[in-house]
């Protein structure tokens, strides 16, 4: 296809949405239709450099997915901050803040500019009152997710863990 038949049907941001959300984990499991509520009620939010996006020990109620950008989550312990990763696009942050009231663990802090694909959980609750069969399907793909996780901790970081061994066993639950 030529660049001007691209340029002739520009997709608009609820199917670049709908995209996104097919491709993000928490929402892997559910139908379109559903999916399509969900693209039409997210929206897309601008950050600049050294802005929080979300911060340690807020519920701010809503899930992230960074579209373009990068940035990083902090722990803050005794008024000191500690960098634990960066988050860069294509990262699906706080779904399970979507699922109830948490406070954060952690901070998210822009490096750059950045933007996010933005989801709130009230948009999200009012959403699955109308599919409420579809919680079990989300919950499925969570408890996969932290399976995944913990096989992989295992696999790859328990040798270098010390004595965090005991701590493990979120599966468990």
């Amino acid at each position: 296809m030529s660049s001007l038949e691209n340029n002739a049907h520009p997709s608009s941001e609820f199917q670049e949405n709908l995209t996104l959300l097919r491709e993000i984990y928490f929402f892997s499991g559910l139908p379109l239709e559903t999916l399509k509520v969900f693209a039409y009620l997210c929206t897309r939010e601008k950050y600049k450099p050294a802005e929080y996006i979300f911060q340690q020990g807020v519920d701010d109620g809503r899930a992230y997915y960074i579209l373009e950008g990068e940035a990083q989550i902090e722990r803050v312990v005794d008024g000191q901050a500690t960098i634990l990763r960066s988050c860069k696009n294509g990262e699906f942050l706080g779904g399970l803040t979507l699922l109830g009231d948490k406070r954060r663990l952690f901070s998210l802090k822009t490096v750059t500019e950045a933007s996010c694909l933005v989801l709130s959980r009230e948009k999200f609750n009012k959403t699955m009152e109308q599919f409420p069969n579809l919680m079990v399907k989300i919950c499925r793909v969570l408890t996969d997710r932290i399976d995944s996780w913990e096989q992989r901790f295992l696999a790859e970081r328990a040798d270098q863990c010390g004595g965090c061994m005991h701590m493990l066993g979120v599966t468990l639950i």
